[in-house]
């Protein structure tokens, strides 16, 4: 087998499945069990660590990054996979909060290649595999793995975790998923297993929740009815339960950054994976968290900027609710993928912008044409305009942005990403200048 680089790694592993999302655990647990068995054969068994897995609408990237945050602020060794990445590949892969080498991914996919035979796997699902390979090698009290997609025939359910998180329940991907609530709860409560904790953190349940959660035969915490949070202007507090049952009180948890509603998922999924939780580190490690395009914030050459990944109704609608009042205006600078209701995604979001920005997203045919995007905003009578690229989207945005405007950047993780990566290139532009 030829060497190939990180970069010849992942062209061919877009090129080689037929299709981008094919959801089922065929093929992938086959592959995994030859894994499993090749390392045995070896005696160099796998052992994998603690799992959490964390299914979602949205906030899937926030609780994880939460939980990532309070273990390494309390010591322990935790990996975690994500998806998708905004800039490098290895960011989908971290150990101990980093991105992994070129060269470990490497050798998981040369591992996985001979392991597959002629079993074909989507990109997806070969990252999956290459991350649990990784979390095994490397010593880790727990992983925490994002489901990609639904739940039940996502990748990562292979694994039968410790502890399931689903943390909303909203409308998105109808296509793979379903049409109604219902369904995509169906779908998203497949992570869970029998006779282990699940953690609920969508207190708008759909119809039949309870029935559909009593039916996986997991020992279910819902938010809202067996653990809570109370919000007090800039602090909150968490009422949780430890293993045994017993309260655990969190005094003065941040508001700011992300989510509270995922921050206490957080903290709820670690105590019932029976981490021992020190209430001040926890504290301090949800003051610190950050997560990339989750209402973050920048500051581009004197104007401010909004990085979020609100790509469904749902996610709009937190957006809209958390953007703080500015005394100029608010601009747009956005764009979807073709399953993403756009008009949905407007809606909430129309009072708010005084100007739109758009384009066409340029990487991936899955994009939402821009005669689709720029027709809704007409028909919606908002100020807007369509752009050959993202890139010339923010720029325009930007140059009109006065001190006291801000620029929001949101609708896809193609759109943070584009303006993260021309960030990036600003910044190399002005450090190579002052050199």
């Amino acid at each position: 087998m030829p060497d190939r680089c990180l970069a010849e790694w992942l062209t061919l592993l877009e090129a080689r499945h037929p299709s981008e999302i094919d959801l089922g655990l065929d093929r992938v647990a086959a592959v995994w069990s030859e894994l499993v068995s090749q390392r045995k054969d070896r005696q160099t068994p796998i052992q994998l660590p603690t799992a959490i897995t964390v299914a979602g609408t949205n906030g899937k990237g926030s609780c994880i990054a939460s939980m990532q945050a309070i273990m390494l602020q309390q010591g322990y060794r935790v990996g975690a996979t994500t998806s998708p990445h905004f800039i490098n590949y290895n960011e989908r892969i971290c150990v101990q909060g980093e991105p992994v080498c070129d060269a470990v991914i490497v050798g998981a996919f040369a591992e996985i290649e001979t392991a597959r035979a002629d079993i074909s796997l989507t990109y997806f699902e070969f990252g999956s595999l290459a991350a649990l390979l990784i979390f095994a090698d490397a010593n880790l009290d727990a992983m925490l793995l994002e489901v990609g997609l639904g739940g039940r025939l996502d990748a990562i359910n292979i694994i039968d975790a410790d502890v399931a998180v689903v943390t909303s329940i909203a409308l998105d991907h109808q296509a793979w998923l379903g049409d109604t609530r219902e369904l995509i709860a169906a779908e998203k409560l497949g992570i869970a297993r029998s006779g282990r904790p699940l953690i609920i953190g969508e207190a708008d349940s759909p119809e039949g929740f309870s029935q559909m959660i009593a039916k996986t035969g997991a020992e279910a915490l819902v938010v809202g009815v067996d653990f809570s949070l109370e919000i007090q202007a800039d602090q909150f507090t968490a009422r949780l339960l430890s293993t045994d049952g017993k309260p655990r009180l969190f005094e003065h948890l941040p508001t700011s950054g992300l989510l509270p509603v995922n921050k206490i998922l957080a903290v709820q999924a670690l105590l019932c994976a029976g981490f021992q939780l020190d209430n001040k580190l926890v504290v301090q490690a949800l003051c610190d968290v950050r997560l990339a395009g989750r209402q973050q914030q920048l500051d581009i050459n004197g104007i401010k900027v909004i990085l979020d990944v609100a790509h469904n109704p749902a996610a709009a609608v937190a957006l809209a609710k958390n953007l703080p009042p500015i005394t100029g205006r608010y601009i747009a600078v956005a764009s979807v993928l073709a399953d993403k209701d756009w008009a949905g995604i407007v809606a909430p979001l129309a009072g708010i912008f005084s100007d739109w920005q758009i384009a066409e997203i340029s990487d991936t045919e899955r994009a939402t044409k821009g005669q689709t995007l720029i027709e809704v905003l007409y028909n919606a009578d908002l100020s807007c305009r369509l752009h050959e690229t993202l890139e010339e989207a923010f720029l325009n945005a930007h140059n009109q942005a006065n001190a006291d405007d801000t620029v929001v950047v949101f609708g896809s993780f193609y759109s943070v990403s584009a303006v993260l990566q021309l960030h990036r290139q600003l910044q190399k532009n002005i450090n190579g200048f002052v050199q």
